[in-house]
């Protein structure tokens, strides 16, 4: 929601614009607010100018935003009457909500972050702005004044959030108050002027029954996924960039009971788990003189002496799989993480490869024994080639034969063509195949729930 619609009733045509999924695979050109131009930016600039002599800018906040919109509201009536020009009640209320968003949020960018259909906004220099919906990019109109404009809007992002950005630090994650990661890169390292990449987690909070809806799995699996949760199984989610592994691992930590401490840890906060026993943990850079930083492994390793039920790690791409692995195979069971990967076999491959850069010694069997001991399932979701996002394979680890780290697909999506339109033409199929846990699910008294029940 933008910083205008905070201070009124959200307009009739917005209550009621549906607010699709992620996984939707339905694609819609971009449609933004037109950008400020002409007489209008010459307007814009003699407001901000003599907004900022009269009030003090860095406690804008503190002072709200009605302070700042009848502040507003003063400067334009004084320049319309020094002027004496003829100005819309539409171009003044563009005109308002262009400075509020320039000066408490982020400026161009807002009009896009209202929009529930933008899953992604990718800002290559000022003047070059894209969005992703439903899994396709689109350039949009929305521009920065320049690279100084784009400059404020990433310091104010990063400074929210007790972090830096300049020159000697040009690289830096944050993250929005709705949870919206960010990421953001700057010159010397961006060539063409500062880059800024978010990554939405506003919005609409998509459910595992919006998923089945979209049909990016099937209920069986969601249902075969609640067992699992429940029966305490160690969980993968894997997958590409922008496949949606964390938008997966979001739904079917909906199943974890609501009477364990959960404790989660990420680099830059993007879980939005439901339970009431959450405890939330985030990495810490290094301050400017190098120092300071808290790494996944230090957090990991404090966790465990907090009593957790459950570990969720956001994702998992260093040193600290091994106290991953550790603690899932000692006493913590029922954890769960995201991890890059292209299909299942992957995974094992990756995990190896994390715990060998350790400087971990020990043979190529004892560490993929090591893995098959501590995880039992990959769920791997990708995004296809008409922007749909699917859950392609759920497979469970069901042991070692020699050095060979033995799996076992449990479901699976199969594409069998594509339409004349681009849409991926496919089946979900269940292989058949009795999980090795079947037992273990059993045992804690757990049984399938018929999809009706669990579908509204």
């Amino acid at each position: 929601m933008g910083l205008i619609d905070r201070l009124q009733p959200v307009s009739e045509a917005r209550a009621a614009s549906a607010q699709p999924s992620l996984f939707s695979t339905e694609s819609k050109g971009a449609s933004v607010s037109a950008p400020i131009t002409g007489f209008l930016a010459d307007m814009r600039a003699r407001v901000q100018d003599r907004l900022v002599q009269r009030i003090d800018v860095s406690r804008l906040e503190e002072a709200g935003y009605g302070a700042l919109l009848e502040q507003i509201s003063q400067v334009i009536d004084e320049l319309i009457a020094e002027d004496k020009v003829l100005i819309t009640g539409a171009d003044r209320a563009r005109l308002v909500e262009s400075v509020t968003n320039d000066m408490l949020g982020l400026g161009p960018l807002e009009s896009l972050l209202q929009d529930n259909e933008v899953a992604d906004i990718m800002v290559n220099g000022h003047a070059d702005v894209w969005v992703e919906r439903g899994g396709r990019l689109y350039r949009t109109d929305v521009r920065f004044r320049d690279d100084a404009h784009l400059m404020s809007v990433i310091n104010r992002i990063v400074s929210r959030v007790g972090r830096r950005i300049d020159e000697s630090s040009p690289m830096v994650d944050a993250r929005l108050p709705d949870g919206s990661r960010v990421n953001a890169i700057i010159p010397p390292l961006a060539l063409d002027g500062p880059g800024l990449s978010i990554r939405r987690f506003g919005g609409h909070a998509i459910q595992i029954y919006d998923m089945i809806r979209n049909q990016s799995l099937t209920s069986e699996m969601a249902e075969f996924l609640r067992l699992a949760v429940l029966a305490r199984l160690n969980i993968v989610v894997a997958g590409g960039t922008g496949s949606g592994k964390t938008t997966l691992l979001n739904c079917i930590s909906s199943y974890l009971p609501e009477d364990q401490r959960i404790i989660t840890i990420e680099d830059a906060a993007e879980l939005a788990l439901q339970q009431p026993h959450v405890f939330r943990l985030e990495t810490r850079p290094p301050n400017v003189e190098g120092k300071g930083d808290v790494t996944m492994r230090d957090l990991f390793r404090n966790t465990l002496r907090m009593r957790p039920d459950r570990v969720i790690v956001g994702e998992v791409r260093g040193a600290e799989v091994l106290d991953m692995l550790q603690a899932m195979s000692t006493g913590h069971d029922g954890s769960m993480t995201t991890l890059h990967a292209n299909n299942p076999r992957d995974v094992l491959s990756r995990l190896e490869m994390m715990m060998l850069l350790t400087g971990v010694a020990l043979p190529e069997k004892a560490l993929r024994s090591y893995i098959a001991a501590s995880l039992n399932l990959i769920v791997h979701v990708s995004r296809l080639a008409d922007g749909s996002r699917k859950v392609l394979r759920i497979t469970e680890i069901t042991g070692m034969e020699g050095t060979t780290v033995l799996t076992q697909d449990l479901f699976e999506f199969t594409q069998t063509g594509t339409t004349e339109e681009g849409k991926v033409v496919g089946q979900f199929r269940n292989t058949g195949a009795r999980s090795v846990f079947s037992g273990k699910i059993e045992a804690n008294g757990l049984r399938r729930e018929p999809a009706s029940s669990k579908v509204a």
